[in-house]
């Protein structure tokens, strides 16, 4: 059995911008850490403070994300992200506040909701619908 889902738990990731991260890979002309990638690393924060303390079977997706990307950051930079449970809404919902920092300034702050699924569920849900969709074509 997992350990219980405890509030204040909390992910950290430790990440050093590479030019596959950058805003001009996002059809964007400035060479900076590009937000999409910046919440995908936030995402992966939330995931590692709840770490092995999900039910077998179970898996989380993202659900909600407010947050704010407030300073550009360079390539070769490092950037810190952390991301801390504040709430669990009956087991289904799961709040964390996040924050990353690049050495120099906070850069993203905000919150980031995911949801608790049953993972084969899911997985039949997902297969339902790209099978209707392949009927369709």
């Amino acid at each position: 059995m997992p350990p219980p889902l405890k509030l204040k738990s909390k992910g950290v990731v430790i990440h050093q911008v590479q030019e596959g991260d950058l805003a001009t890979n996002w059809r964007n002309d400035v060479p900076v850490l590009a937000t999409p990638v910046l919440l995908w690393l936030a995402e992966l924060a939330c995931m590692r403070a709840i770490g092995e303390s999900l039910e077998p079977g179970k898996m989380t997706l993202g659900y909600a994300h407010d947050m704010r990307h407030m300073s550009p950051t360079p390539v070769g930079w490092k950037i810190s992200i952390e991301a801390e449970l504040v709430k669990n809404e009956g087991g289904k919902l799961l709040t964390f506040e996040v924050e990353a920092r690049d050495g120099e300034d906070v850069i993203l702050s905000g919150s980031h909701t995911r949801a608790i699924v049953d993972r084969t569920r899911f997985l039949d849900r997902f297969e339902s619908k790209r099978n209707r969709h392949e009927k369709l074509c």
